[in-house]
C-alpha cells in the first residue's frame, strides 16, 4: 500500500509540475522591461568611439557620454588619427578620439549637449570638432569656461558652437 500511495504522490506531484510548467509558460511576460539592446535604442542616442586604448581621458568621456543617455561602443584604434582624416576632420582640429553618432563625426570632448544640438538639428555637415584635449572639456577637469567646436565638410571649416 504505501508503493501505491508513493507511486499516486509521485505521478499527482509530475502532474502539477507539467501544469504549472504549462501555466509559466503561458502566463503573461514579467513587466519589468528588458535592457535595450542596440535595435531598440535610437540612432541619435548610439554612438562608437575609436580610440587609443590608453587614453584615459576617451574613457572618461565614454562615461560622461553615457551618464547623458548615450549608448557607447569603445573600440581601441591607435589609428584613430587616420580614421579622422580619412572621415574628414581637419589635420588642425584633430581630437583625442573619433566618434560617430547618428551619421555624423564627432571628433573630441565636445559636450552632451553640442552633440545633441548636431543630432537634432541636423546640418548638411560632416561632423563637429573640439580640437585637441581642453583642460575644460568633458572627460578631462570638467566643463567650466567656454569651448569652441567648429563643424567641417569638404575644405569648409565654420564655428559650430562656442558655449
Amino acid at each position: 500500500m504505501n508503493h501505491k500511495l508513493f507511486t499516486g504522490t509521485a505521478l499527482a506531484l509530475a502532474a502539477a509540475a507539467i501544469i504549472g510548467v504549462a501555466n509559466i509558460t503561458t502566463a503573461e511576460p514579467d513587466s519589468a522591461a528588458p535592457a535595450p539592446d542596440e535595435a531598440t535604442i535610437p540612432a541619435d542616442r548610439q554612438m562608437t568611439i575609436w580610440r587609443d586604448p590608453g587614453c584615459g581621458c576617451c574613457d572618461a568621456y565614454a562615461d560622461y557620454m553615457e551618464e547623458n543617455g548615450y549608448h557607447v561602443t569603445r573600440i581601441d584604434d591607435r589609428d584613430f588619427d587616420k580614421r579622422s582624416i580619412e572621415a574628414g576632420v581637419p589635420e588642425q582640429g584633430l581630437g583625442c578620439h573619433l566618434a560617430e553618432v547618428d551619421g555624423y563625426y564627432v571628433s573630441g570632448l565636445v559636450p552632451a549637449e553640442i552633440v545633441e544640438r548636431l543630432t537634432t538639428e541636423r546640418p548638411e555637415i560632416t561632423g563637429i570638432t573640439l580640437p585637441g584635449m581642453p583642460m575644460n572639456a568633458p572627460g578631462m577637469g570638467g566643463k567650466s569656461g567656454t569651448l569652441k567646436a567648429y563643424a567641417f565638410s569638404g575644405d569648409e571649416i565654420t564655428v559650430f558652437s562656442d558655449e
